[in-house]
């Protein structure tokens, strides 16, 4: 994909300027000495522990703590369960494929450009300025939701207050060092993976009947698996797809590793820990501890809690149920952290593919793109005080919807980069064992993802067509479908302004272009002993 200054002609990523030399080392298997390419004004500050911790907590938040409740009174304890299963057979999938082209192009907006670089310019500009929405929506989704969890303890303080309150905490985080919000993010991280285990533990203890309610084991389950039939399991899949988005940020975070090579396939490898710790088990423990028909649920009747918070309460444990709040509390400003990181990142990508004023390119002397950040900001802030005059349900349910429809066109883009990725690899003379890191689920990963972000695109055209519980409505099918049809213009008007084919040439695209090259690898002696039993059972795990 070649450089053009014209109107008409696609953009294409604007390198470190050192291409040249990257394409001749590259052709005559030249040997580094050094780590070079895919440079930046942004500093490579992070290193394998932030990106692995981002990679283990950073997309748990109020989708999983708080949207569980709305997706077990829509869908049942099996609903449920079986929407995680599905979604995380997603993720995984795309984790994947993230992880293999995040090696080879550690990019600022990563997917956005390389769906420019390898699918097409059209679908990169609508990929990325719909997903720069969809950060700005999670920040106020995530302030919505810090509001919500306040309500357990007090509703004394308007709600504009608290918003403005955690509106400037997120700010802060953001505007320091990338170090300082690497850290922060590590906390936080270590945070919600040390509490699933005492939630996994205390709700089991819970349900076999340590609570004041005695024993319930699989009661729901055999009582109302499904409250609402299919269709009610259809529509727990937005939530769940909600509650998994932003696990892609990884991608985002190795434009700013220092190196990806190693810490990438890290985190790509904990992926399975989140999966299986907070999304599977975790959903397990709420269906066999709390009542779909509960009226507390989030988005009922009652106070509107978390499905965790009112297990711990009803079960008459109070402590648990605070600091569960505590944790949540923290979840979802963590959560509406890095979407202010991910909005600024992916604004500057866009800028490299002169999607984006040129001004978005830059940042300051300790990384930080202020020109991403600034907008990111004033939108998401903004958005937040809807709930002001709006019941918090209400909000997270369009907010998740068009977050959910955005978060499926971003890793379908991510899975069909991956595929012509590897297309282009194959078809310019290039093998597998070039690459820094491979994918062992390639080709079946990235096709089962592509198909599964089709499959529910429709089915939440049928959804917003025929909702769960109401009418068919103008109104409804607009306030949940109304992403796609964004992205459809973004993607058409973009269509008409660049014109070309619509598929970006894989003989012909540059495949050095914005890559990462790696110095040679010194074989280090092997470690024995305590320390190497440990290393290797860390490794197993992680990899």
């Amino acid at each position: 994909m070649e450089v053009s200054d014209s109107q008409s002609g696609p953009p294409a990523y604007q390198g470190s300027g050192d291409d040249a030399h990257e394409k001749r080392a590259s052709i005559t298997g030249g040997i580094y000495d050094t780590d070079h390419g895919a440079d930046t004004e942004l500093k490579r500050s992070l290193s394998t522990r932030h990106l692995t911790m981002i990679a283990l907590g950073s997309s748990i938040g109020m989708g999983l703590w708080l949207g569980s409740g709305l997706s077990l009174a829509s869908g049942g304890p099996a609903g449920i369960f079986l929407g995680y299963c599905l979604a995380g057979s997603m993720i995984w999938c795309v984790s994947h494929s993230i992880g293999e082209m995040a090696c080879v192009y550690p990019l600022p907006s990563a997917f956005v450009q390389w769906t420019g670089k390898f699918v097409d310019p059209s679908a990169a500009f609508a990929l990325g300025w719909s997903y720069w929405f969809s950060y700005c929506i999670t920040i106020a989704n995530e302030l919505q939701s810090a509001n919500t969890v306040i309500k357990f303890w007090t509703s004394a303080v308007p709600i504009a207050a608290w918003i403005s309150i955690w509106f400037v905490v997120i700010v802060l985080i953001n505007i320091g060092a990338v170090t300082v919000f690497g850290e922060i993010e590590v906390v936080a991280s270590t945070i919600k993976f040390s509490w699933i285990f005492v939630v996994i533990i205390s709700m089991i203890v819970m349900s076999a009947g340590g609570a004041g309610y005695g024993p319930v084991g699989f009661r729901y389950w055999n009582e109302m698996p499904f409250t609402h039939g299919f269709k009610g399991f259809l529509s727990v899949m937005p939530t769940c797809i909600f509650a998994m988005s932003g696990s892609e940020n990884s991608g985002l975070v190795a434009a700013e590793t220092s190196n990806p090579r190693k810490s990438i396939p890290r985190a790509v490898g904990s992926i399975w820990l989140r999966l299986s710790l907070f999304y599977l088990i975790g959903s397990l423990m709420i269906t066999i501890n709390v009542s779909p028909t509960n009226e507390d649920l989030f988005g009922g009747e009652g106070t509107n809690a978390s499905p965790f918070v009112i297990a711990y309460r009803d079960a008459g444990i109070p402590v648990l149920a605070h600091m569960m709040n505590a944790v949540i509390l923290i979840s979802v400003i963590s959560t509406g952290s890095i979407s202010g990181y991910g909005g600024s990142r992916t604004t500057m990508g866009l800028a490299y593919l002169n999607m984006a004023p040129k001004v978005m390119k830059k940042a300051d002397k300790t990384g930080r793109p202020w020109y991403g950040l600034v907008p990111t900001f004033i939108l998401g802030g903004g958005l937040a005080y809807l709930n002001v005059s709006e019941s918090g349900s209400d909000v997270f349910g369009w907010f998740s919807n068009l977050t959910s429809l955005f978060t499926l066109f971003g890793w379908g883009m991510i899975c069909l980069s991956h595929i012509r990725f590897r297309y282009a690899w194959a078809r310019q003379g290039r093998t597998p064992e070039e690459l820094p890191w491979k994918s062992w689920i390639y080709p079946i990963g990235p096709w089962w993802g592509l198909i599964m972000c089709i499959l529910l695109i429709i089915v939440q055209f049928y959804l917003s067509v025929w909702p769960l519980g109401e009418a068919p409505s103008a109104e409804n099918f607009f306030a949940n479908y109304i992403s796609l049809i964004l992205i459809v213009v973004l993607w058409l008007g973009a269509r008409v302004y660049y014109r070309g084919s619509w598929w970006v040439d894989l003989d012909t695209v540059d495949l050095d272009e914005g890559r990462r090259f790696y110095k040679a690898d010194i074989e280090k002696a092997k470690v024995t002993g305590v320390k190497g039993v440990a290393k290797s059972v860390i490794g197993a795990i992680l990899n």
